[in-house]
């Protein structure tokens, strides 16, 4: 192959899948680990993909856009059987040859993902699609050939990692590098010189003062997402620059996780490795990390206090009425104060973390299983200047991240009824609480004159098995050695909270249709009205709880 791309005389025309193969010339790809910085690229993402393949337990991977081995090299030292594929037989041979240094033999394979499963018979627990490599493909029947190949050659509970730009951004905004997380080299650039909403033409320069250059299709996020859906994945997250979380406000990469498995499987386990979140968890996970979630509770609740209000009137608006819950509960426990250490377990968007460091001037600590809420969450602690005083973690109220003894207060609100295993959730919060530490919550419950199947429709739409109801709450509390301080019973509100949600969506729907889906907002009506239904009718009961470990 020649060393000069050839692009002739109009180089944004030049818009066709098979454009990767004239681009990557032999001495482009000699260039390109310098681009990259194997050092610094290894440091910057650290463990990220390593963590999330042995999650699942995985052993046998297919690194499908290998390019000069970067991936396929790391996850040889980790331990993993690799083989590495790539349209490009030039980067091919220089990624076996960097593996030859590093003391291994790579598996290779010159293939295209188009009739991947033509050329490649064996069946593996992972495929990984890295480098921002889909955006080669031009045509959209190429992109949905090449995600259906990758889905055929996984095994029936195997899992893809997908990276890409963040070419919303560049679309939407124009273009910013943080340089930090993919293309580290010193003294090389990477930026585009053209974009249009079918073309990115992105310009690579070297310290040499060589040039050369790459046609991509812009791929938005939530395009790529919807695809992999289409083709037959049925779970799909999204991450930010290479990072368990979503707190990057504008990132350069996004990396989705897209896995065979349906909601309701269980992963069987794999050399003693487990997945992170029980079921209902994750489920819980997925939906509130969804943008027609995201969107609707920071629209209708308006972004802060995102649970169940109390209402002098049924007039009051949203915000206001969950604003005074907080202030309810923050008044019934006993010693707030400066010193006072605080796990806000399931905490949204942290109003009730900012709520109590303004009134009370506790140190809080926020945990909640989605990332998008805990983004926003840091986001507005940062605006009041709170980041040092409010720490956001990405976590499980079933498997808290704290040690033993460590706080005094736990606060929840509305949360652990998305539990699957609200006993385990209980003992966290006995185990983290220091002697004499108050437990107070909040939390949707089973009335006793609920009959069984009575709140069939509302499990039904959480994925749940079943409610908790204050008796359990009560008998698992005594158990574990907690003193019942209070319950206040405000189960007239919980109706009045929803029918309050449901008037604010048929007043303002044109709206919100601008930024939730049509039929996010359907089955939202349809779920609010359920929640009205069994609240009028005494099926549920709802209030704050108010226990101390003794």
């Amino acid at each position: 192959m020649g060393s000069e791309q050839l692009y002739g005389e109009n180089p944004i025309a030049r818009r066709q899948t098979d454009q990767y193969k004239r681009e990557y010339v032999h001495s482009f790809v000699r260039k390109w680990d310098e681009l990259i910085d194997w050092e610094a690229r290894a440091t910057s993402e650290g463990s990220f993909f390593i963590n999330i393949l042995k999650e699942r337990g995985v052993q046998r991977v297919l690194d499908v856009a290998t390019g000069t081995g970067f991936h396929s090299i790391r996850l040889l030292k980790a331990g993993f059987d690799v083989t590495s594929a790539d349209g490009s037989p030039e980067m091919l041979a220089q990624a076996f040859d960097n593996a030859k240094r590093c003391g291994f033999i790579m598996k290779t394979l010159h293939a295209d993902w188009r009739w991947l499963s033509r050329d490649i018979h064996t069946q593996y627990d992972a495929v990984i699609c890295l480098g921002n490599s889909l955006t080669h493909l031009f045509s959209e029947q190429d992109r949905r050939k090449a995600l259906a190949e990758f889905y055929s050659v996984l095994h029936h509970d195997g899992v893809l990692m997908l990276d890409q730009r963040n070419y919303d951004g560049i679309l939407d905004n124009g273009f910013t590098s943080k340089h930090v997380y993919y293309y580290c080299g010193d003294n090389v650039s990477a930026e585009p010189e053209y974009v249009d909403a079918g073309l990115a033409r992105f310009r690579y320069r070297f310290p040499d003062n060589s040039e050369y250059h790459l046609n991509m299709f812009p791929l938005r996020k939530d395009y790529v997402r919807r695809l992999m859906s289409e083709v037959g994945f049925q779970q799909v997250k999204t991450f930010a620059d290479f990072q368990e979380t979503h707190r990057v406000k504008d990132p350069d990469f996004f990396v989705h996780v897209a896995e065979k498995l349906y909601h309701n499987e269980e992963r069987p386990l794999k050399s003693g490795v487990g997945v992170p979140y029980s079921r209902p968890v994750e489920t819980a996970r997925d939906y509130y990390n969804s943008n027609d979630a995201d969107r609707f509770y920071a629209t209708v609740w308006g972004g802060e206090d995102i649970h169940i209000g109390l209402y002098d009137h049924k007039a009051d608006t949203i915000v206001d009425a969950s604003r005074k819950t907080v202030r309810h509960a923050a008044a019934m426990v006993k010693g707030l104060g400066p010193a006072t250490r605080v796990l806000d377990a399931g905490a949204g968007y942290g109003g009730s973390a900012r709520y109590l460091v303004t009134h009370y001037g506790c140190r809080v600590g926020c945990v909640n299983l989605s990332e998008t809420q805990n983004a926003r969450n840091r986001e507005l602690n940062a605006k009041a200047n709170y980041s040092l005083l409010i720490n956001v973690v990405d976590g499980s109220f079933e498997d808290l991240p704290l040690p033993d003894h460590s706080v005094d207060v736990v606060w929840s609100q509305d949360a652990i009824l998305h539990s699957g295993n609200r006993e385990r959730v209980f003992q966290e919060v006995e185990r983290v609480l220091a002697d004499g530490g108050q437990f107070i919550f909040t939390d949707p419950m089973r009335s006793d004159q609920c009959p069984r199947d009575g709140l069939q429709p509302i499990l039904d739409r959480l994925h749940l098995d079943s409610l908790g109801s204050l008796r359990q709450y009560r008998d698992v509390l005594t158990e574990l050695g907690f003193q019942e301080l209070a319950v206040v019973d405000l189960s007239q509100h919980l109706p009045t909270h929803y029918e309050r949600v449901l008037e604010e969506i048929r007043a303002n729907q044109w709206q919100l249709l601008r930024v939730c889906s049509e039929d996010y907002i359907e089955r939202m009506k349809t779920g609010l009205q359920h929640w009205v239904d069994a609240g009028r009718d005494g099926r549920l009961t709802w209030g704050i709880l108010h226990f101390q470990k003794t």
